[in-house]
């Protein structure tokens, strides 16, 4: 079996038992990380209604030209998502890293976002 598919039929099976207990709320939404080898993706999900309350990433028109796959850039991320949130009325979030180990991207994102002033 390849490697590749091995890493992700781990993380989908982490992902899984995360999901089970995490979930978004009004009050209280998630916080969802993706993370690919180039960029990282973060959004504030209300899981009961279905929206997306905020979202940012290391595609958008802000960060162009940077780096997109290192802990500064998902640093910037966290920060940019935490405003995004705080505007949109957000002030706690359920932090859900996606099935990611909290470790280099994932934590540098997570760190900036409490920084900024998102409590979780």
């Amino acid at each position: 079996m390849d490697i590749c598919i091995q890493k992700r039929s781990r993380r989908s099976r982490r992902r899984k038992g995360l999901r089970k207990t995490l979930r978004g709320t009004p009050m209280r939404p998630r916080l969802a990380v993706f993370r690919s080898p180039r960029h990282i993706y973060v959004q504030v999900i209300d899981d009961l209604a279905g929206r997306t309350l905020a979202a940012a990433s290391t595609k958008d028109k802000e960060f162009a030209g940077k780096v997109g796959g290192n802990s500064d850039a998902a640093s910037a991320v966290g920060r940019a998502v935490a405003e995004r949130a705080i505007k949109a009325g957000v002030g706690q979030v359920v932090f859900d890293r996606g099935g990611y180990l909290y470790h280099g991207r994932v934590k540098a994102l997570a760190e900036a976002a409490r920084a900024a002033g998102l409590k979780f």
